[in-house]
């Protein structure tokens, strides 16, 4: 059953290592959360890791520009995983070809350039009657289109039986007070056209194995935070590791009226629904 706790310090002393999601645990895309950030520089001074883990399709480098931006202090974290990163090496790789079609905004052409590695140079973006593959970091214009918006070049690519990368697995993310989808919504989409989407971000292995190796941990007393039930905790499910969902960010309008504390009542049913149970809830993490 799982414990609705008021802070993460009343378990830190239980683990060694946190994996901890950013929008909507840290920040909310335009503001940092002051008592989050507070909760892992107090994690850290105990001895603890803090990886923050998103499913941010940008290299590592571009997200931690993004949230210094936002004052997050490099003091709350040891380093900065990313679907991104993951999804990178297998692009890299071929797993999609090598002459791709991108969907996703200009500021996420960093997956593209931001890296050392010289397989990148094998990696040309095509127009879509020209790729091999498709890869998407997110829609073209998140502020105002949705996935319907791509029906029709999607069916086609499934249609050629083109491979999609998915950059980051997340359906949707709070903007402020604005919900916007994201990569996995299109990938979501193709698979229901009868496409093949690959995916490298949460839920899925890879990123908490680069996360591992990061930082330099090889199990141990390890914890999952986030927001998301679907990427957070079905992740940390599957990797067998405990987990904190916070009720207040995605979930927020099924837990009652005080966000900072989910109702009991409401808070089983929903994770009842869902199939999944964290071993912990809190409302914000702080």
């Amino acid at each position: 059953m799982t414990r609705i706790i008021d802070s993460l310090a009343e378990i830190a002393q239980d683990y060694d290592v946190l994996f901890c999601d950013l929008w909507g645990c840290v920040h909310n895309g335009k503001v940092a959360y002051p008592a989050a950030i507070a909760a892992l520089q107090d994690f850290r001074r105990g001895g603890g890791k803090v990886a923050l883990m998103t499913n941010a399709p940008r290299p590592r480098r571009a997200v931690a520009a993004q949230i210094a931006a936002l004052d997050v202090p490099e003091d709350a974290w040891d380093d900065i995983v990313t679907s991104g990163d993951a999804a990178q090496d297998a692009m890299f790789s071929g797993r999609v070809g090598r002459r791709v079609w991108h969907v996703g905004p200009e500021k996420d052409l960093s997956f593209f350039t931001d890296t050392p590695d010289p397989r990148a140079a094998a990696i040309t973006r095509v127009a879509p009657a020209e790729a091999e593959g498709v890869v998407v970091t997110g829609l073209f214009d998140d502020m105002t289109e949705t996935p319907a918006d791509y029906h029709a070049a999607l069916s086609e690519a499934a249609g050629r039986g083109l491979p999609l990368l998915c950059a980051n697995p997340d359906i949707v993310v709070d903007f402020g007070e604005q919900r916007l989808y994201c990569a996995g919504a299109l990938a979501q989409l193709y698979e229901q056209l009868g496409g093949e989407a690959l995916y490298f971000g949460k839920p899925h292995a890879p990123i908490y194995d680069l996360a591992r190796r990061r930082l330099g941990v090889s199990g141990g007393r390890e914890l999952a935070i986030g927001d998301g039930i679907g990427t957070d905790i079905a992740g940390a499910v599957a990797q067998g590791i405990d987990s904190i969902f916070v009720t207040g960010g995605l979930a927020a309008e099924h837990m009652g009226g005080n966000v900072e504390r989910p109702e009991d009542a409401l808070l089983a049913d929903w994770l009842k629904a869902e199939g999944l149970a964290p071993t912990y809830a809190i409302g914000r993490l702080r």
